[in-house]
């Protein structure tokens, strides 16, 4: 009973620690504390805050081993503290901003009421619009999105790579990521095989920023293209299409929507990759349960089975092949191949 109570309390109070997190980089303390160890007084000072309540945040969020208090009240980061700075390689911030922001926050409080009704509209109940015509319209939140698309992408390219390891890719010369943001899974599968050639298609607002494009950094600039464009309009010829954290995104209709332009544009022999957290058996916890509830909430989209991802696979025009995993199982890559 009280391992059971605790459990309970473990998650009834989950909403708190997420939000005493969030807080933390919303006022830059990991930033400041990336610099070295300092006093709360200290950390205030560079944030122009209270220095009473910044030590109650930091004492905090020293409870959740995001920081170290010493007996000094000297505050440092802890390695998983680390990975909230900004300019970590593998951070994290973006996406404590956005899966913790008032957007996502807002819109959650309506998932009762959807489950009721059955309908799929917790964003657009709350702000009067779909989710990504929000965010094109208002620029600042976009931001936000986009860079918690980037800390997605940072810990999922390791997976892809992993997943992929065996993957023969000897008959593939073009891989086009369809959806891929700055292009950090398609540069590091260009940056393993250097006969590949890439082609990024992304929405012009998202590529605009040279800045934050892949390519030059990873040493691929001169096989990889980034293409302005609209997946569901069309996208351009390839050997093989990769659509990574995109599907889930969308509902059925829409996504044979994506696949069938995939489809339409590739050789007779061509491949395509979806890579989702694919949704495993009923007696398998799993991070794809509880992320399918925030597509719920969010947008018109679902996580799927390896099933699932067939059954849209064949309606597009490709039959599935197999799923690759990496050992954590954390994502998985569907493969389909050119009917």
């Amino acid at each position: 009973m009280e391992e059971a109570k605790a459990k309970l309390i473990e998650l009834i109070f989950g909403r708190w620690r997420s939000q005493i997190l969030y807080a933390g980089v919303t006022l830059g303390v990991f930033d400041v504390l990336a610099h070295g160890p300092k006093n709360a007084a200290g950390v205030a000072r560079e944030l122009d805050v209270d220095a009473g309540m910044l030590y109650r945040l930091m004492r905090a969020l020293s409870s959740l081993e995001l920081l170290q208090e010493d007996n000094n009240g000297t505050f440092s980061l802890t390695p998983i503290g680390e990975l909230l700075r900004r300019d970590h390689p593998h951070t994290l911030r973006g996406m404590t901003l956005w899966e913790e922001g008032p957007l996502s926050y807002s819109a959650w409080r309506h998932l009762p009421d959807l489950i009721k009704e059955g309908k799929q509209d917790g964003f657009v109940r709350e702000f009067d619009r779909p989710l990504f015509e929000y965010l094109s319209q208002n620029p600042s939140h976009g931001e936000v999105f986009n860079e918690a698309m980037s800390s997605y992408s940072s810990m999922d390219n390791a997976l892809v790579l992993e997943a992929l390891e065996n993957y023969d890719f000897s008959g593939i010369s073009h891989l086009c990521d369809i959806g891929g943001g700055h292009g950090l899974t398609l540069c590091g599968l260009l940056a393993k095989y250097p006969h590949l050639r890439g082609t990024v298609l992304e929405l012009p607002s998202v590529i605009e920023q040279k800045e934050l494009l892949w390519a030059d950094k990873m040493g691929v600039g001169d096989r990889c293209t980034y293409m302005p464009g609209d997946m569901f309009r069309e996208v351009p010829p390839a050997d093989a299409y990769m659509v990574k954290r995109v599907l889930h995104d969308w509902n059925d209709e829409e996504c044979i929507q994506i696949l069938s332009n995939a489809h339409k544009a590739a050789p007779r022999d061509g491949r395509v990759f979806i890579v989702e957290a694919v949704v495993p058996g009923p007696d398998t916890p799993h991070f794809s349960k509880l992320f399918d509830i925030h597509m719920l909430v969010m947008v018109t989209g679902r996580e799927r089975t390896t099933e699932e991802y067939a059954g849209l696979l064949e309606a597009a025009g490709w039959t599935y092949q197999q799923t690759w995993y990496p050992a954590s199982k954390l994502l998985g890559v569907v493969e389909g191949a050119k009917a």
